[in-house]
């Protein structure tokens, strides 16, 4: 046998990949559901705690300055463990997809309502000003006026932050999760060759680099045209 041979056989090897392909497929509708609802209220929580921060309400500031540093701080990894482990000696038991969704989108939202955040005060205060003077109120202003020009702003920094963290679904392997990296790690283990682990990282680049390049085309379509 060729050296070349040895390799195919190694690391796709046909007959191992035929064996635990509905495993890694498994994994992989388990990750885009997990990543898409990260997404979803991760980025949702996020833009709603920069909208109630711009009330200027200082309790309420200081709460969401709080939480938003705290998750900005801790590892996912360490998070994901907490809520797994920790939640049912509270009496609440969180499954694993759980735990990581819930994990992982409060990290995305502590990012997401900083971008927003840093977004919105970097609208010039004479837009605010000269839109009060028409007769809108605070929150047509803030709504109509200066969000839409914060969005387009945030577009570049929210996907690259989207992006890091939905990969971080890997994570969720510590508490036995059942995505791509977890069926793979497992069929790794039960076959004694690294074949799955090969399919597993197809299926993330299947998965990923679609949401890479459609995330470059957002930032061209909505950036500032000089």
């Amino acid at each position: 046998m060729s050296a070349w041979d040895h390799f195919l056989k190694t690391f796709f090897n046909a007959e191992v990949m035929a064996k635990y392909l509905p495993d890694i497929l498994h994994g992989t509708v388990v990750t885009i559901e997990l990543a898409a609802l990260i997404v979803v209220s991760g980025i949702g929580a996020g833009l709603l705690l920069a909208l109630i921060r711009s009330l200027a309400i200082r309790p309420l500031n200081w709460l969401i300055i709080f939480v938003v540093d705290l998750f900005r701080s801790l590892p996912p990894l360490v998070i994901i463990v907490l809520v797994y482990f920790g939640l049912p000696s509270a009496g609440i038991s969180a499954s694993a997809f759980v735990s990581t969704w819930l994990s992982l989108a409060l990290v995305l939202m502590a990012f997401a309502e900083e971008i927003f955040w840093a977004g919105i005060t970097s609208v010039a205060k004479g837009q605010w000003e000269a839109a009060r003077s028409t007769g809108l109120s605070f929150g047509q202003t803030l709504l109509s006026v200066v969000l839409p020009q914060a969005l387009r702003l945030t577009v570049a920094p929210l996907t690259n932050r989207t992006i890091a963290i939905t990969k971080g679904t890997a994570l969720g392997t510590v508490v036995a999760l059942h995505e791509i990296l977890g069926m793979a790690s497992s069929a790794v283990s039960n076959s004694y060759n690294p074949s799955p682990l090969m399919m597993g990282a197809a299926a993330y680049l299947v998965l990923f680099l679609p949401v890479v390049v459609l995330a470059r085309w957002i930032e061209t379509r909505f950036a500032w045209k000089r």
